[in-house]
């Protein structure tokens, strides 16, 4: 979401009414669940969990990551404070992610106006995500960081990253000047401070839905470039960069810069698998997986969940294993 022309802002009014269109996760019985810009894959005890757009921020759950069925939203009501970011905000939440920082589960959510960076990331926890345990509640914390028409950012589509050094990191951003990364109190979750430095780590004309994660002595961006929200006319893709420091610069395999339209091509449009984007790391156990969205072909460009293993190249590059896992229920 991007805009200094006529042009620009009618293609991103377009755009972000187009995002706001995946329904929450309602679905006829034996068909896919809508998913659309999953957060990080988190687990709690034997559970994996996954957020996504939706009324209230949606969830979904999985004891394989096979056999998913849709969970609580987080808001049954939004919070009161949002009208005053987002004036007549009916509740539909944009691209959460979800971390677990001591022993609170962390879901950090966006608001935004159509086609516009008058935006808010805010953040809510609960001391647990099982909905059937007596302690299960969703506590809002308001606002971690905003921006509006004064600033050349965009305040959605957080992505948290917790560094093995013990600090606490949230990258985030939507076309405007690109994706940034500012740092987060370890212990509340919340800004270190209201004029912590805020850092850029990549650019381009259409960029938005950021991940960190750290391999050996790199830390590793990845992206998505294009346009979402098309169904089978959406152009996503994930690119990837790395760096030494976790504030960049990240550089692609060319040694481009990411900050000026670098990014190695991870995963684009295959067959079926229209626009794969937002992509989330999760370690589980001896194996590393994405998650991220596409839109379905054979669905007739419904966005769906899927999960991709990835492995390390000898030259310390991300690449995919095998096919996309498709959770269930999916017809054939």
């Amino acid at each position: 979401m991007i805009g200094n022309t006529a042009l620009t802002a009618a293609l991103l009014l377009a755009s972000a009414t187009l995002a706001q269109a995946p329904p929450t996760n309602t679905n006829p019985p034996g068909t896919p669940i809508r998913v659309h810009d999953p957060s990080t894959i988190i687990k709690h005890k034997d559970v994996y969990w996954i957020f996504s757009t939706g009324m209230g921020v949606a969830s979904l759950r999985s004891k394989n990551l096979i056999d998913w069925e849709a969970g609580p939203a987080v808001f049954s009501a939004p919070p009161k404070w949002i009208n005053d970011v987002v004036a007549g905000h009916r509740g539909y939440f944009w691209a959460p992610d979800a971390t677990k920082i001591g022993d609170r589960y962390m879901v950090y959510y966006s608001v935004s106006a159509f086609g516009k960076n008058t935006s808010a990331i805010a953040m809510a926890s609960s001391p647990t995500l099982d909905p059937a345990d007596a302690a299960f509640k969703w506590t809002d914390h308001g606002i971690v960081i905003r921006s509006s028409a004064k600033d050349d950012f965009n305040a959605i589509d957080p992505a948290l990253f917790h560094d093995p050094n013990g600090s606490l990191w949230m990258a985030f951003g939507s076309f405007w000047s690109g994706i940034k990364l500012v740092e987060l109190d370890p212990k509340s979750g919340l800004r270190k401070s209201l004029d912590s430095p805020i850092h850029s780590l990549a650019n381009k004309e259409q960029i938005e839905a950021v991940a960190i994660h750290r391999h050996g002595d790199f830390y590793y961006q990845f992206v998505n470039w294009g346009w979402c929200c098309r169904g089978i006319r959406s152009t996503y893709n994930i690119r990837v960069g790395r760096s030494k420091d976790v504030r960049g610069p990240y550089l692609d395999r060319e040694g481009k810069d990411l900050r000026h339209g670098g990014g190695a091509l991870l995963l684009a449009t295959e067959g079926r698998f229209i626009g794969p984007g937002h992509p989330g790391l999760y370690q589980d156990g001896d194996r590393l997986l994405m998650s991220y969205h596409f839109y379905d072909e054979k669905r007739g460009g419904r966005p769906r969940l899927a999960i991709r293993k990835l492995s390390w190249t000898e030259d310390g590059w991300p690449k995919l294993d095998g096919p996309p896992l498709l959770p269930k229920p999916d017809n054939p």
